[in-house]
Formats: C-alpha cells, structure tokens, sequence
C-alpha cells in the first residue's frame, strides 16, 4: 500500500480463509487484525481432514510462504479413494502415487495450528463474537462485539463462514437448507479398536450409496475415521422423530433401518461408532450470490459463497483469501483493492456455485462420481 496512514484491517473469522488473508498481508508488510468467537485456538474441534488443491488452496499457501511446510504436514496417502456398493464390493479403486501432491489430506486442526504459527504474535484477537458493523459506507466502520468491545475499521473482511454476521453489512442473503444433511460418526484408535473399519476404509475415503442414501468415510490423523452418513430428509428430522441429538441409541436404531439393506460390514460404520453422532444439515446460499460494490466491507470463503461439501469450500476460501491480500497490497487505497478483489471472486465464485447448485444429491448416487475432482464433506 502507498497510503498513509495505513489501513485499519479487520479480518473476522481464524478460520483457514481468515488467517491465509492475515499471513500474506503481513508477508507484504501490511497490518491486520483478526477477531473470533472462539476463546482460545484449542477451544473446540476444528472438524476432520480436507485436501487442499494444486489450483487454488496450494496457490494460497505459496504466495503465504508456507507451501513447504504444509507438504511437510500433510499425507499424501490420505488422496487414496475407494467406492463401494452397499453389499461392501469395491467399485473403484484409487492408490495415489507415492510423488502425488495434487491433493493431500491435513488435519483442519492441524492446517490452523501452521497458519496461526506463522502470524506476529496478537495478531488473533480471541474471545470476541461480532455482534453487529455499524458506520458508513465511506468508512471508517466500527465493529461491535458481544463480549461490550468496539474496533475501528477502514476495511471489514467477512471471514466468519456460513452464518457471517458480516454478510449483513452488504447482503440480506441467508442460508438455506439443500435437503440434504450429514450425521457425523467418530472413530478413536481404529488401528487397535476398530481394525476392521480401518481396514475398509484404507489410507484415505470410502464412498458407497444406493440412490436414496449415501455414506462417505474418511481417515483422519492421529489414528482417527470419520463417517459422515447422508441422507436426504429435512434439516430438523431427528426432532421430527421425537428424539434429541444426545439420544443415540434412537437415533443408531432409525438408521439401522435406513440402511438396513446394506451389508452388515457396512453398517458397523453406523454401529460401532465412539461416542454421539453429530447432525450436520447442508446449507447453501442462493445462486448467484452476489452484492454492490462496497468500499469499506466485503467478504471471503463460505461468508460470500457458502456451497454443498463438494471439494471447494476450503480452497475457494483461502484463494478468496489470496486475491484480497494482494489485491491490497498493490492499490492506492481499500476501496480500490476490495472492486479490484471482488471482479475476480464473484464470477468465479458464482460459476463454480451454479456447478454445485443442487449436487449434494449427487452423494447418495450409484454412479460413480470423478474422483479427480471430488472431495471431502
């Protein structure tokens, strides 16, 4: 930036998009700051594994100077892919390469622990929950927290996922539910406790389905398999059932029936799971999801393009991340860097939104999907 004084950043949101864009700003030499919810890095768990691709979230992680580092964290294994019938046979086969680095698989946990690490200390300002941004278009912006703080802003990044309340600012969008949602299951030491299930599920996913439900398995570091079950019902169905998410012997004894066509191998990923099931209804944002030009707030990742678990959240997020930073780093003023930013985000985000528009039906297909782009819930 050739301004000065220099600008008040304000990213809300340490998720992977938050902090990409607060690394390569400050690899530019340029101020930001970072508020979350959370009170602390380790204050819950940051979800399972994902793959972070050679076009969009490696691209990200080099301009962060942390490409390297991330190989260094990464497992390559985890890119093997297998999908099965519900009888338990093997369809479709991928063993990656021992040099394949398209995608490889890190901890979500894990891929924060490095971006957190790699920013000036105090850069996350933790324990603080938006409540609302208030202040003229023009700037400067105040941000208003729940914990009674306020921070001046001369630009507000909405990096705070799904339900951003940064999004307000610009849009009236909200979320809505696809019809389709997730029940996480979890596996602990499956080495030693669950061989057969680490057996099922190699090094890295399993996929089966029979055209009205799906399931999708996925290793994660530390000995761990995540099972995601899918199905199509509407976003309330285990209250619908007169059960509660804690309920889950209720909730394993209706899913014994959904799936009870399934080979019994199969259904031990629903049986023998370590501890609750975790309800995860997909939402979406309306296609297109686009807003005016505002010079002093825009927003980046699931905040300005939330769509079905198909392989682009994270990695649309932190190469959204990407083009800002630098688009800040090389204009005059924010209001320059934010239409600059947006004219290359908006359509791309908007292209890859109608591709995805609807596909979360996709998962409990029968037809083998193409793994060469395919993803992780």
């Amino acid at each position: 930036m050739n301004t000065t004084p220099a600008p008040r950043i304000a990213i809300i949101g340490a998720g992977p998009g938050g902090l990409t864009c607060a690394r390569i700003l400050q690899q530019h030499g340029v101020t930001a700051t970072v508020h979350d919810r959370d009170a602390g890095p380790t204050a819950r768990d940051q979800g399972g594994t994902l793959d972070l691709h050679a076009d969009n979230g490696q691209i990200a992680l080099r301009e962060a100077g942390l490409l390297e580092e991330f190989f260094r964290l990464a497992r390559p294994e985890g890119q093997e892919m297998r999908q099965m019938d519900p009888a338990g046979t093997i369809l479709f086969h991928h063993v990656p390469e021992p040099d394949e680095r398209f995608k490889p698989e890190i901890d979500r946990g894990r891929l924060r622990e490095l971006l957190l690490t790699s920013l000036q200390p105090g850069t996350v300002r933790w324990g603080h929950t938006l409540r609302t941004v208030s202040g003229p278009a023009e700037g400067p912006r105040r941000l208003h927290f729940t914990n009674g703080t306020t921070f001046e802003a001369d630009l507000v990044v909405g990096a705070d996922g799904a339900w951003s309340k940064v999004r307000h600012a610009v849009s009236q969008a909200t979320p809505r539910h696809t019809g389709v949602s997730f029940l996480e299951a979890w596996f602990h030491d499956v080495t030693t406790r669950h061989p057969e299930i680490a057996e099922l599920v190699g090094q890295g996913s399993a996929a089966a389905a029979d055209g009205e439900r799906g399931l999708f398995a996925q290793r994660n570091g530390g000995d761990h398999i995540r099972v995601y079950l899918i199905q199509r019902v509407p976003a309330g169905w285990i209250t619908d059932r007169g059960l509660t998410p804690q309920d889950t012997d209720g909730i394993r004894a209706l899913l014994l029936e959904r799936y009870g066509e399934w080979s019994p191998r199969l259904r031990r990923l629903i049986t023998d799971n370590d501890g609750l099931y975790v309800d995860r209804p997909i939402f979406a944002l309306p296609v297109p999801h686009i807003w005016e030009h505002d010079p002093t707030v825009t927003l980046l990742g699931d905040a300005a393009h939330l769509m079905p678990p198909l392989g682009v959240g994270v990695n649309l997020a932190m190469l959204d991340a990407c083009d800002l930073a630098l688009a800040v780093a090389r204009h005059d003023t924010v209001g320059e860097a934010v239409r600059a930013y947006e004219q290359t985000m908006l359509p791309r985000s908007t292209e890859m939104a109608r591709l995805l528009d609807g596909a979360a039906d996709g998962l409990m297909s029968t037809e083998l999907p193409d793994f060469a782009t395919a993803d992780n819930p």
